[in-house]
């Protein structure tokens, strides 16, 4: 009895010490990453307020955009967010909403709001989607194209809107976003910067929750008044301006929000558009993308623009946001699965030997490993195994040094482009930084082992993404 007894101290010693060398490891790399962001981010910022922006018509090489808007069950908040696409500020674009099958009334608010009527003309081509019924166009907006179709899923619903629209470039976009007006003037910047290499670039998003918005706009940018939004604010602050930035910096992007993201449309089709049985479909098209440029042997780049913004609604129930959280999960484990064949690959540069083995690292195994040593550490501890003070160093390592990535962030958000402007809101900011740490990042953990389960027994569904629309009050 005392072997085993031993045997096992010996097992939970041993494992406390792997955790805690595991997220030292983890750490260097996020501040690695932190830094390349900052330098990153100095160049945004220099570029953005000492070379002015393109504007709207001051050059002829604007390629068209085709917005391809997927559209399942979202009749709170469509009508305000195709309002604020047919109200941004671009010469030649075309706003596709995929209507996917709803069972609201989502068609019936987009024909309402915009005056629908049935194109009478045959579809010429075998589009890679389910039956499309009907193609609507309205009457008063002449770039409003709506497609009714079949229920596919939002893969099938955006490669329905990138065959049917015959613009070079398409911007996918989620159904409960907000656009800024401008936006899309700096999102093309790099198509027009490196018009042969260009494939990709996605924009900053931020959370719509307890902002103001009008016909569209977002007139005033306030932090939700609720806890669980202002959780995700930070989360947002600190995914888009420390770590998307850094992979910038080292031509390493891999991740393209499904909410806002612009690409190349042939170059989409020629890779046979989104994957239908992935449920992470922005993650596996920007790997996909990688994979096929480079075994083509082309020139490519993918870019991360930290200015323009898209406002989305987040979830306010925990239920909600550990189903959103639970399916993010899943869909990375598979799309690492079905791309594993990159990971430590030379052929594929610094993706393969670099990126990917990290983002595999700190986002697939870190918070498993993670919620494991919140549990065996203070056991460890309590049987004598570890020392109270080596103890303490894995706390240091998750929460504290979490709170430190998490103010990192609120300090590029301020030093930037300073959208939550108040000394009052980069107050609540930092504490949210604090808060986050403490509680709702170990029930993350949960959420994750749990997402990893549902990948193993084959769980498929998205869950319901409950709406309450933007002008719900937070």
């Amino acid at each position: 009895m005392v072997t085993v007894t031993a045997a096992f101290l010996t097992l939970l010693a041993s494992f406390g010490v792997f955790v805690v060398g595991y997220y030292a490891l983890i750490n260097v790399g996020y501040l690695l990453l932190h830094v390349l962001a900052l330098f990153e981010l100095r160049e945004k910022v220099r570029e953005s307020r000492w070379n002015p922006p393109f504007r709207r018509f001051a050059t002829p090489f604007y390629p068209g955009i085709g917005i391809v808007v997927p559209a399942y069950n979202e009749e709170a908040t469509i009508v305000e967010s195709v309002r604020s696409m047919l109200s941004l500020n671009y010469p030649e674009v075309e706003v596709v909403v995929v209507n996917d099958g709803s069972t609201d009334g989502t068609l019936a608010r987009l024909a309402e709001a915009f005056d629908l009527e049935a194109v009478d003309a045959e579809i010429p081509f075998d589009v890679p989607a389910e039956e499309i019924h009907d193609v609507y166009r309205s009457r008063t907006y002449g770039g409003l194209v709506v497609l009714d179709k079949e229920n596919g899923g939002k893969s099938d619903a955006l490669n329905a809107g990138i065959w049917l629209t015959d613009m070079p470039l398409f911007c996918a976009v989620d159904a409960d976003t907000i656009i800024d007006r401008d936006a899309l003037l700096e999102l093309a910047r790099p198509f027009l910067q490196e018009p042969t290499t260009a494939v990709a670039a996605g924009g900053v998003i931020r959370v719509a929750n307890g902002c103001r918005i009008e016909d569209g706009i977002v007139t005033d940018v306030s932090l939700p008044k609720t806890g669980l939004p202002g959780l995700q604010v930070m989360e947002y602050l600190r995914a888009f301006y420390s770590g998307r930035l850094g992979l910038n910096r080292v031509n390493g992007l891999i991740l393209i929000s499904g909410a806002f993201g612009l690409f190349r449309t042939e170059a989409v089709r020629e890779i046979g558009g989104y994957r239908h049985d992935t449920i992470t479909e922005d993650f596996d098209i920007v790997v996909r993308l990688h994979k096929y440029m480079t075994e083509q042997g082309r020139e490519y780049t993918v870019d991360f623009v930290p200015e323009p913004v898209a406002w989305t609604e987040v979830p306010r129930k925990r239920r909600t946001l550990s189903r959103q959280r639970r399916r993010w999960y899943r869909g990375m484990v598979e799309t690492i699965v079905t791309n594993r064949k990159m990971l430590f690959n030379p052929r594929y540069g610094r993706v393969g030997t670099g990126v990917l083995p990290f983002f595999v690292a700190a986002e697939a195994l870190g918070p498993l490993i993670e919620g494991v040593g919140y549990v065996v550490i203070p056991v460890a501890w309590y049987f004598g195994a570890l020392n109270l003070e080596f103890a303490a160093m894995f706390f240091l390592l998750t929460t504290g040094f979490g709170v430190f990535l998490s103010w990192f962030g609120v300090f590029s958000e301020v030093w930037s482009f300073n959208r939550y402007d108040s000394p009052w809101q980069v107050l609540r900011l930092l504490w949210y930084g604090v808060l986050e740490n403490f509680g709702y990042r170990q029930w993350k953990t949960i959420v994750a082992w749990r997402g990893l389960l549902e990948y193993l027994g084959g769980v498929e569904s998205w869950g319901v993404m409950e709406r309450s629309g933007f002008s719900e009050d937070e």
